[in-house]
């Protein structure tokens, strides 16, 4: 519907333009929210469903000894609260996928949007120039557009985004216990390195001390050169080791420094390792373990949600097919050769799709083809879920019993060494029984160390498979009392 009036001389009266206007600010006053500026200044859609990676878990400084996200003092030492806590919120990797997430959130409002009006302000000025004379033009309009009915491309295209808006979500938190279990893996391998190079410092020692004892046998007549010789060359050998030990320590503090998002060459203090027990807090069930990991896995329910994303993307091919029902309207204003005219218009359109060159079919197709591709990534993802849990109960198992059968294992070749050096001092034993024992006695210290990491990483690891790496197996791990058991 549409009037126009016009006559000479001067411009219309402002009041009836302004009418015009009013009219239809009271129509978008009825439709939008009452505090839309306010809305449009935030987030009008409340999108911001994610929250930024956490810059502490709250148990690294209790009594705000520290700043949130910021490197302890020099003389500071780390522990894996402190490691972990620095790893969650200075690593580049959650700050990506976080960033990622919110794209997605954004465009849950672009799909929302697709909800509510338009308006779009005209204003033009041309010069017409003729044979004999010229003009100017002078022209204004809004022009509201509303898409009222679309057989449900809208709320398809909508789910579409809110479904993935979950899976950004889900691919969040499965990427934080990713970064969580790196740090806490770094952690516990300088750990071992630091163990290693104290190791290898106490064989050096013993080796040292057999040489002693070499030379004091061959000074007093009842050794022989090939002894001493022997005895410097293991000496020799133990130096090296620790010299390798200490090389390895300086690269694994470098790699923990990186996880921590320091830089390389970043001074690191650890703390000691708390002796830990091997608790039962995991023997279970492996299969209701599993069970439990495909309740709380974050990737499978990114899958999940891609899936649905999927399915809905279906749903929104085939409604691009189908009719739209739209309302226009708006003042317009021309002005032109001292004429002017005026005039509101409002009115419904249809569009009514009759042949897009199989465009929709083809669009259906796709669609399909993709949900079928997210329901086999759903299944190939449940599996491996399953195999994580599986591998991951198998090396703490196996860890478990290491731990145990490590420990008997040097307290034999401590004993060993000790006998066997004193049997050589007294005189009665050969120097080849005091090399063979502390070497015996290195490996025992190197598997202790090895078994004592395998344990604390395998532990994280078979939480990480199951979904439950957190704050409380930290305290655990550092030695604090746990609240529950993980």
């Amino acid at each position: 519907m549409a009037t126009t009036t016009s006559r000479p001389g001067s411009p219309p009266p402002a009041a009836r333009f302004l009418a015009s206007i009013a009219t239809l600010v009271a129509i978008l006053v009825v439709a939008l929210p009452a505090n839309l500026p306010a809305l449009e200044a935030n987030d009008p859609f409340d999108t911001r469903l994610i929250s930024p990676p956490p810059p502490a878990l709250d148990l690294t400084a209790p009594t705000g000894s520290h700043l949130p996200c910021q490197a302890l003092p020099a003389e500071a030492t780390y522990g894996v609260l402190e490691v972990v806590d620095l790893a969650l919120c200075r690593n580049p990797t959650t700050r990506e996928v976080w960033s990622l997430a919110r794209v997605q959130a954004a465009q849950v409002g672009v799909a929302q949007s697709a909800f509510l009006p338009s308006v779009d302000g005209q204003l033009a000025v041309r010069r017409l120039r003729g044979d004999s004379r010229s003009a100017t033009q002078r022209s204004a309009a809004l022009t509201l557009s509303w898409l009222l009915v679309d057989f449900g491309a809208r709320s398809a295209n909508l789910e579409v985004a809110r479904q993935l808006l979950s899976a950004a979500s889900a691919t969040l938190d499965a990427t934080v216990q990713s970064v969580f279990l790196d740090a806490v893996q770094a952690y516990f391998n300088t750990q071992a390195a630091r163990a290693a190079v104290t190791a290898a410092a106490e064989s050096e020692k013993a080796s040292r001390e057999s040489l002693t004892a070499a030379e004091v046998r061959y000074r007093v007549g009842t050794g022989t050169p090939a002894d001493r010789l022997q005895a410097q060359t293991a000496w020799s050998q133990a130096t090296l080791t620790r010299i390798r030990a200490e090389g390895l320590l300086r690269s694994a503090l470098g790699r923990l420094a990186r996880v921590m998002g320091l830089e390389a060459n970043h001074p690191l203090r650890l703390d000691e390792i708390p002796a830990t027990i091997p608790d039962a807090g995991f023997d279970r069930d492996v299969a209701a373990l599993i069970d439990e990991a495909r309740q709380r896995r974050p990737e499978l329910k990114a899958a999940e949600a891609e899936l649905r994303a999927a399915q809905s993307g279906v749903d929104y091919a085939r409604a691009s097919g189908r009719p739209t029902i739209s309302l226009n309207g708006g003042p317009q204003w021309e002005y032109l050769g001292g004429l002017t005219a005026s005039g509101n218009t409002i009115g419904l359109s249809v569009d009514l799709p009759i042949f897009s060159g199989f465009n929709t079919t083809y669009q259906i197709r796709a669609a399909e083809a993709r949900s079928e591709v997210q329901a086999a990534r759903l299944d190939n993802t449940r599996q491996q879920v399953a195999l994580d849990v599986w591998e991951s109960y198998q090396s703490l198992s196996t860890a478990s019993q290491t731990i145990r059968s490590s420990a008997d294992l040097l307290a034999s070749a401590e004993q060993s060494e000790r006998v066997a050096l004193g049997r050589y001092k007294a005189g009665v034993g050969n120097i080849l029984d005091v090399l063979n024992a502390q070497s015996a006695l290195a490996g025992a210290r190197l598997q202790r160390i090895q078994a004592m990491l395998d344990w604390h990483v395998s532990r994280a690891a078979l939480a990480r498979a199951i979904g439950i790496l957190d704050g409380t197996l930290l305290l655990s791990l550092s030695g604090q009392p746990e609240t529950r058991r993980p």
